[in-house]
């Protein structure tokens, strides 16, 4: 079963909207970003200062012609990831939805919640501060802008935070703290500002966890769709979420094609 064309999916006028997306590099942030750009949103497109991926793909976006800026720095590290969101709001002018997508397995290969032996104090640290405070930073310096502007979050948790087991039980347990957090901020927020998540399955992406190609079977086989999610399934959700669904707040919504049926 193939996914919609671009053709085929959701337009918005987005002119004169402007969006933060974090972790946009590659995968579903540089998804999202392109989806956004393409619908005539102004876009922050962050990444780790260093992966020079991020300035590939600004650099092929404006090739198109869209309005994209550089938003260099790490949302793991308190202070920069601050600095990160003053600084691309300014450049952008306001903002309209913050897209906190930036995250980390830690680990390169999957870790069976019975090998409690690896799980780490280093991997509780790098999979908390990037997958959970990160989302929680970025949202609090976001906030009076989106406040502003009535906009919207979206973050990305995980059918992990579910239940999946996913790659370890750290990362499991900050993607499920992405769930409580996203019910929380739109506690919080509302009613200015609209905060939902999206929960995505087996995603083809440049992710750092190794996939063997009999798991990758596997997914699709399980899956009610009989495929893996490609990137722009996810961004498709995370712009209706962030332009659409008016009334939908405090909200995860799973993107699996059916994989957790």
């Amino acid at each position: 079963m193939t996914n919609l064309s671009a053709a085929n999916r959701l337009r918005y006028d987005l002119s004169g909207k402007a969006a933060l997306v974090t972790g946009a590099a590659s995968g579903i942030g540089l998804a999202t970003a392109t989806m956004l750009a393409r619908n005539g949103c102004a876009v922050a497109i962050n990444f780790l200062a260093g992966d020079a991926r991020g300035p590939e793909a600004v650099a092929n976006l404006r090739q198109e012609g869209l309005n994209v800026i550089e938003a260099p720095g790490n949302v793991g590290v308190a202070g920069e990831c601050e600095a990160m969101v003053q600084s691309a709001v300014q450049r952008l002018g306001r903002l309209d939805l913050l897209v906190n997508n930036a995250g980390t397995p830690g680990v390169t290969a999957l870790i069976p919640p019975s090998r409690l032996d690896l799980i780490t104090e280093e991997l509780w640290g790098s999979v908390l501060e990037v997958n959970l405070l990160g989302v929680f930073r970025c949202s609090k310096a976001a906030a009076p802008f989106l406040k502003e502007s009535q906009g919207a979050i979206v973050s990305t948790a995980s059918i992990a935070g579910l239940n999946s087991a996913g790659s370890s039980m750290a990362y499991g347990a900050t993607k499920a703290g992405v769930v409580s957090l996203t019910k929380n901020l739109a506690r919080g927020l509302g009613p200015e500002v609209r905060v939902n998540a999206i929960a995505p399955g087996a995603v083809n992406s440049s992710w750092q966890i190794a996939w063997t190609d009999e798991q990758r079977q596997s997914s699709m086989e399980k899956a009610a769709l009989k495929r893996r999610c490609e990137p722009e399934d996810l961004a498709e959700v995370i712009v209706f979420l962030g332009f659409g669904a008016s009334m939908v707040t405090g909200q995860t919504i799973v993107v699996d094609g059916g994989l957790t049926l």
